[in-house]
């Protein structure tokens, strides 16, 4: 059994982090500050005596009394409508909250995994993305505060890596979604299917062309463990490979829900990314690892998360 500390607990991705670590029969520490993340996301886990959540900024000294062995560091606003609103708070904790955590991993002698993101390709002139890929950010636009944050955080990294032998993980996280995904989370599929259950106007921005690649949230939890488990300290991408530009997204989303809502187009915002697709041979090669849910299956897995909710308001 290990300690495990999960920062962004309460978060979509950090709540299904430690529902698996549970699973496995971990004991976990769930920080969070509750800026984006939701304490509905992790009252299943609440009566589990080996599941301790804590509020805490992690911006802020971290004290964690006792031995700790993993710290896997999802701490951030990670949506467009959440580091537009929160610059300075996504940037702080990208830095900030990303060295208290390493100074807590090297105090600890723990071994930690820092999510990053494929925002660090920006609009990529590389195409699909490979971790090789130093990317094509403008890191004075106002995407810059998400994707230089976590730039920085990756350097951050490897700088306790090198220097102080820090046991590090960094993966690079790909568009994902599934159940707990926050209704009015800005990105895709959340604004998509919320959208298409009351009967509005699907927005879609730009003129829908533009790609992504969607990963289900368990396919992704099982690439964060094996990528954990390895010996790889360089950024790997975890993600589907399975390209689809957001207008075809939209009409399935439609189609699934079975509602009448209309595609409508908005001006794309300031740096969208005209494309998404990751390469994940590192993954295949070193991981063995690729996801296994298709498009149509994970979203029929989501959809009645989003019926419940959408129904309740």
């Amino acid at each position: 059994m290990k300690r495990i500390l999960v920062t962004g607990g309460a978060g979509f991705l950090g709540s299904h982090l430690c529902e698996r670590f549970l699973g496995e029969g971990h004991e976990v520490l769930c920080m969070d500050n509750l800026v984006t993340g939701d304490l509905a996301n992790i009252e299943a886990l609440m009566p589990n005596p080996l599941f301790h959540f804590i509020h805490q900024d992690v911006t802020e000294f971290i004290h964690v009394a006792g031995e700790l062995d993993v710290i896997m560091h999802f701490a951030s606003p990670a949506s467009p409508i959440d580091y537009l609103e929160l610059p300075i708070q996504t940037l702080k904790v990208g830095s900030l909250g990303t060295h208290k955590v390493l100074g807590l991993a090297k105090a600890k002698g723990a071994r930690i995994l820092i999510a990053s993101t494929s925002e660090c390709y920006g609009d990529p002139l590389v195409h699909p993305q490979s971790e090789d890929y130093w990317g094509n950010v403008n890191p004075v636009g106002p995407r810059g505060v998400y994707d230089e944050a976590k730039r920085f955080a990756e350097a951050m990294t490897m700088a306790y890596h090198r220097y102080h032998q820090v046991e590090t993980r960094i993966v690079r996280i790909f568009n994902t979604y599934g159940p707990r995904m926050r209704l009015n989370d800005g990105r895709a599929l959340p604004a998509f299917m919320s959208q298409a259950l009351r009967g509005e106007d699907v927005t879609v921005f730009g003129d829908g062309s533009q790609t992504r690649s969607f990963c289900y949230v368990d396919d992704l939890v099982e690439g964060l463990m094996r990528l954990l488990w390895s010996n790889e300290n360089l950024p790997v991408n975890i993600g589907n490979p399975t390209e689809i530009t957001i207008k075809e997204f939209a009409e399935r989303v439609i189609e699934l829900t079975g509602s009448k809502s209309k595609v409508v187009y908005r001006d794309l915002p300031v740096d969208d990314p005209k494309v998404r697709q990751p390469d994940i041979t590192k993954a295949r090669e070193l991981l063995g690892w690729e996801p296994k849910v298709d498009l149509a299956s994970g979203l029929e897995r989501t959809l009645s998360s989003f019926q419940e909710r959408v129904g309740a308001l």
